[in-house]
């Protein structure tokens, strides 16, 4: 089972003097199951719940700092968590995917791509239980563009007893020379699997 939470990021200007960039990460909730409006009879759908589930959590709002157009601004992201409550030795990878920051109408002077948008995983910052866990960027130096979706972290449990897996991701934004002053708004989502 997996569970994916999305953040929405906002970058203010004057990007000539600083940028400011914040974010807030949503819980996507599941579709409910019930009637279907307007058939003739009730239609009832089931779903099965798991007591061992795997889910993950991540921050609630960020403030991203400031930077100017043509500079970089880098801030942690808060923590992370995956909660492996499965019973056996079950792995688990946990991905990250990030949209365009986007001003006003979204012109090419009104974007940062995601290619500009850099992330690195940092090492655990907290555990509990018995697993193998792999950080898939533990410094700085490893940071990488979110132009396509990449392996957060990896785990493998050890034994059949529940874990959990933090760490505290960093952000890095390269700001374009080019970029107008405004609002920059993008999503970055963590899910696992």
């Amino acid at each position: 089972m997996s569970k994916a939470r999305t953040g929405v990021f906002s970058a203010r200007a004057p990007l000539v003097p600083p940028c400011l960039a914040g974010m807030l990460l949503v819980l996507a909730a599941p579709a409910a199951a019930g009637p279907v409006p307007g058939s003739p009879a009730v239609r009832i759908a089931t779903v099965a719940l798991r007591a061992d589930t795997l889910t993950i959590t991540v921050p609630g709002s960020v403030d991203l700092g400031s930077g100017p157009a043509g500079g970089s601004i880098s801030a942690s992201m808060g923590t992370v968590t995956v909660a492996d409550n499965r019973g056996g030795t079950p792995s688990w990878t946990a991905t990250v995917a990030a949209t365009d920051f986007t001003t006003g109408s979204g012109t090419p002077a009104q974007t940062i791509t995601k290619g500009n948008v850099a992330y690195w995983s940092g090492p655990v910052t907290t555990f509990s239980g018995s697993a193998a866990r792999s950080a898939g960027q533990p410094t700085a130096d490893q940071q990488v563009a979110l132009s396509s979706p990449v392996i957060a972290f990896t785990s493998r449990k050890l034994v059949g007893i529940p874990t959990s897996t933090s760490w505290a991701p960093t952000l890095v934004i390269t700001v374009p020379p080019t970029a107008a002053p405004g609002v920059y708004t993008g999503v970055v989502t963590h899910s696992v699997a």
